[in-house]
């Protein structure tokens, strides 16, 4: 068996990784192999493969880029060959540190777009219909809510524990980090968490959580990302309509209507004015006008 195939059983096998990411770690290295066989002059061996050198790696990413590969696709290369180097240490006990120390293009950071303000209202609206059940169609709205009308994150929004079947005024959050913030409650929210919990047939206590799924167990996350990506295609709505977008839409929805960055940032919870800036796609030159109204000496 050859190096190739001995890895990519070993990732089949042993790893259970998925068939489209077998067949992607073959096409990647298939490439890394045929441009070796032209760069070293022979098949590479196991021997090659140890006395490899950095530069080696950097010429054959240079020239997929040449090919026209966006830096997402030269991270991926550079993942697969690393990879492979480290299944040839395990069963081969080939070792080669320059390999290791090796770094691709930093990928850009990709936040969900916002829907639009109709758009939410849809969404909201099409929860409840969609569903025969009226508990769980109650239980989807308020779930949606939660995150477009109090910039919840999903993880937070399903945390919330079962005391919360009179909701309060004001939430009290752990987020990321364990910042806690105070985020309030609309009506809109309030009335929406209500009608759930009067129609939930399981008992909320304390020690239980406040969304249930259909079996009496804790509602989990991909059923509720489920439910939203049966919406946006009921919807027509593009890919990017996930449950993390409503608390984007949350966070952009408030500054479009006059809502003060710093505002904005306590009731998303971030530690830095700058994390908020770029979550909510402040342009810079907005975002001068926000400091120069705000700062003592503007």
């Amino acid at each position: 068996m050859g190096l190739l195939d001995g890895f990519l059983n070993y990732v089949q096998r042993e790893q259970r990784h998925a068939d489209n990411t077998v067949e992607a770690y073959r096409s990647d290295l298939s490439e890394f192999f045929g441009f070796l066989n032209v760069h070293l002059g022979d098949t590479p061996s196991i021997r090659s493969f140890a006395q490899l050198q950095a530069r080696d790696i950097r010429a054959f990413l240079a020239h997929r880029r040449r090919d026209g590969l966006a830096d997402a696709s030269i991270a991926r290369l550079l993942s697969a060959i690393k990879s492979f180097y480290k299944w040839l240490d395990r069963a081969h006990g080939v070792e080669n540190p320059e390999i290791a120390f090796l770094t691709g293009p930093k990928k850009a950071k990709r936040l969900p777009r916002p829907v639009s303000q109709v758009a939410a209202k849809d969404l909201l609206e099409q929860a409840e219909a969609i569903q025969a059940e009226p508990w769980i169609a109650a239980r989807d709205v308020a779930a949606l809510s939660l995150m477009y009308g109090a910039g919840l994150r999903i993880s937070e929004t399903l945390d919330l524990p079962g005391d919360m079947k009179t909701p309060p005024q004001r939430l009290r959050l752990k987020g990321k980090g364990g910042k806690v913030r105070i985020v309030p409650l609309i009506p809109a929210v309030v009335d929406a968490m209500t009608e759930y919990a009067n129609l939930c047939p399981y008992t909320m206590r304390k020690d239980t959580p406040f969304f249930f799924g259909a079996r009496g167990k804790k509602l989990q996350a991909p059923v509720l990302r489920k439910q939203v990506q049966i919406l946006r295609g009921t919807l027509g709505l593009p890919e990017t309509a996930t449950p993390h977008a409503l608390r984007h839409s949350f966070a952009t929805h408030l500054l479009a209507n006059g809502a003060d960055l710093r505002a904005i940032q306590t009731l998303l919870g971030h530690a830095s004015l700058s994390t908020t800036q770029v979550y909510t796609g402040v342009e810079p030159g907005h975002l001068r006008k926000v400091h120069a109204s705000a700062h003592p000496r503007g």
